[in-house]
């Protein structure tokens, strides 16, 4: 996929001066609550590496995004293929994180409406997904209002969170081609 420019946002390939607003970002308990664990630099950094390692062997990944105006690292929007033990496997997720100064202001459904259209355009992926635990309803929401949809019976145990942690349960959202292009 090709860099993306929106009207407050450029999304583009990862640089050396990400890693440390990235790190900040990973470090940020509030931004990380409805992950297992917060990362440490050293694991930001590896985190930051296998997406460009993506993006080589792929042509798509998680874009970092970028303040326009300011040129500040805002947090990442992107595809990567979905991790093999997914009972929704093989297929692309879409997925988002952004620096806490950032939330609430549109970023998120902005960047993430350009990827979905990009990856439409750009390659030939039948459909879409998107997952999160279930109590992350921000989460939930943009992907509603991105046009995504769920069914109950697609939820799932994420097989890489621990038995019994109340992150486990998640939900899945959907989209096909042929919805986006309906809208």
């Amino acid at each position: 996929m090709k860099p993306i420019a929106t009207a407050r946002l450029r999304l583009r390939r990862w640089q050396d001066a990400d890693r440390a607003p990235f790190a900040a970002m990973s470090a940020d308990p509030e931004v990380m609550e409805f992950f297992p664990a917060l990362l440490t630099p050293d694991q930001a950094n590896a985190f930051i590496d296998r997406v460009e390692a993506h993006w080589a062997a792929r042509g798509y990944g998680l874009f970092a995004l970028e303040e326009r105006a300011t040129g500040a690292f805002v947090g990442l929007t992107g595809l990567l293929d979905v991790f093999p033990e997914a009972p929704f496997a093989p297929s692309v997720e879409i997925g988002w994180r952004l620096s806490r100064p950032y939330w609430s202001r549109g970023y998120a459904r902005e960047a993430a409406e350009a990827v979905i259209a990009a990856a439409f355009a750009e390659h030939d992926f039948p459909e879409i997904v998107a997952f999160t635990a279930k109590p992350n309803l921000r989460s939930a929401a943009l992907m509603q209002r991105l046009g995504m949809t769920r069914d109950p019976v697609d939820d799932f145990d994420h097989p890489k969170v621990a038995e019994g942690h109340p992150l486990r349960p998640h939900v899945l959202y959907r989209i096909s081609r042929a919805d986006f292009e309906g809208r």
